[in-house]
This record gives C-alpha cells, sequence and structure tokens, in this order.
C-alpha cells in the first residue's frame, strides 16, 4: 500500500481547455478521439446520479484493491490518516475530478456524505467511481458531478477493498486512466482525454461541430441523410456559402 508521503502531484490543463471540451461534449470527443488513434476512451459502467451536468476537468486517481488484514484493518474512525480515499481529497484543487478504480464492486461505498462534501469545499467539480458511494440522498444536493455504478449503505473498510494508491495509472471501467488525464462526463457518460491530445481534439472537434450545425439545418428541411451527413463533398460551395451568412458564434 502506499505511502502518501509519495503521492505526486498532476499536471493541471488551463481552465480554457477544460471549458471547451465540456462544451464539445463526452459524445463528439469520443468520436473525435476515434479518428485520433484513441479508438474507446469511454469508462463503461459510471452514470450520472444526477443528470444535467456537462464537466471536464483533470483526474486525480484513486485505486482501491482487495483487503488484506496485513495491509489494511482498520474501522470507519480507526487511524483515519491511513486512509487513502481521504488523501486524494487532501489534493484537491478548484475545478479537479476525481477517478476510483474500484474494480466494480458493488458493495463498498467509497465516499461518503462527509467525504463529497470536502470534495465541494475544495472546488472539485466531478466524481467518477466504477462502483458505488453511499449518502447518495445528500450526494444529489452537492454541486458536485457524480458518476457511479450504484450506491450502498456500506462504508469500504467494512466489505472488500481497501484504498491503495493516489495518482497513479488505474483502470476504472476497463479503461486506462493516466493522472492529469482530462476526464469529459456528461449524460451520455464519461470520456478520457490523454492531456497531450487535448488541444487536438478541441480543434478536430470545433471544426466538426460548425460542419454538423449545417448538417442539421439542411435535415430539418427534409434533406438527403447521404448528401448532409457527413458532409458530400460535392456540396462544399453550398456550405461555404451558407457560413458566410451564419457565421460562427464566438463562445
Amino acid at each position: 500500500m502506499q505511502n502518501p508521503a509519495d503521492i505526486q502531484p498532476i499536471t493541471r490543463p488551463s481552465q480554457a481547455t477544460c471549458d471547451a471540451l465540456a462544451r464539445i461534449g463526452s459524445a463528439t470527443c469520443s468520436s473525435e478521439l476515434s479518428f485520433m488513434g484513441i479508438r474507446d476512451p469511454q469508462i463503461r459502467g459510471p452514470v450520472a446520479l444526477k443528470t444535467g451536468k456537462a464537466l471536464a476537468g483533470p483526474a486525480l486517481t484513486l485505486q482501491m484493491m482487495p483487503q488484506r488484514e496485513d495491509l489494511f484493518d482498520a474501522d470507519e474512525y480507526e487511524n483515519p490518516e491511513l486512509q487513502l480515499n481521504r488523501h486524494v481529497l487532501y489534493q484537491t484543487q478548484r475545478g479537479d475530478f476525481i477517478v476510483v478504480d474500484a474494480r466494480g464492486d458493488m458493495a463498498s461505498g467509497v465516499f461518503g456524505e462527509m467525504m463529497l462534501t470536502f470534495f465541494e469545499g475544495r472546488g472539485g467539480i466531478g466524481i467518477v467511481v466504477d462502483g458505488c458511494i453511499r449518502d447518495s440522498v445528500t450526494a444529489k444536493t452537492l454541486d458536485v458531478g457524480i458518476w457511479v455504478n450504484g450506491v450502498t449503505p456500506n462504508h469500504p473498510s467494512q466489505t472488500t477493498l481497501m484504498p491503495f494508491a493516489v495518482n497513479v495509472p488505474i483502470a476504472c471501467g476497463d479503461s486506462l486512466v493516466m493522472p492529469g488525464d482530462i476526464v469529459v462526463a456528461d449524460d451520455d457518460g464519461v470520456v478520457v482525454v490523454p492531456a497531450a491530445k487535448a488541444e487536438e481534439l478541441i480543434e478536430k472537434a470545433m471544426a466538426h461541430a460548425e460542419w454538423e450545425e449545417f448538417s442539421l439545418f439542411k435535415l430539418r428541411q427534409g434533406a438527403d441523410l447521404n448528401k448532409y451527413y457527413p458532409l458530400n463533398a460535392g456540396i462544399e460551395e453550398e456550405y461555404r456559402a451558407w457560413r458566410a451568412e451564419n457565421p460562427v458564434k464566438k463562445a
């Protein structure tokens, strides 16, 4: 089990980068990443506990492992500083996500009311767990996006998991998440964007959004799907003329 003194900080992207990815959304990010060589960036399993949020931010990671009593045999309130699920919270800065590899376990609530409230107070914006949280009624009242497989009344140390490491590579929902990757999460699900590919993704996604706007305009008029989605090369001149009359609105 990791020594808390060995936890490494993450490198965070600019807020402008995160805001742009949140506006683009998980679906377009997933599609464009697939063309960029990241074939399947979705974290499968977690869904929005409360719908209506579209967020993006850097990932602090927490790895849970099967509990072994010689390494971790603490009750909920015993030796709290041994609990690495607390230490990932201590790393939180404004705009951060926490992503938890909970091994798909449906009996262990990784975070509850107190820890989630602390996370909100530190400025954290999103939690992704391929497992459960508890105190879900309170969790839904917080200004934090939460994507989980389910909820449970149990705290983690009473069941089969133990927090093992913070800010290490993890597998969440069978997807690799590196510390500092950018999480894009909304009602469609959760996508992981490698930080080094974020700016290229934004450029490609914005171009995609521009021609999709024209496509939607034509399809609402009953135009030919095969001609306007995706755009047929033969209608480039029509698109350019339409775009000249309907310039892109700047955010």
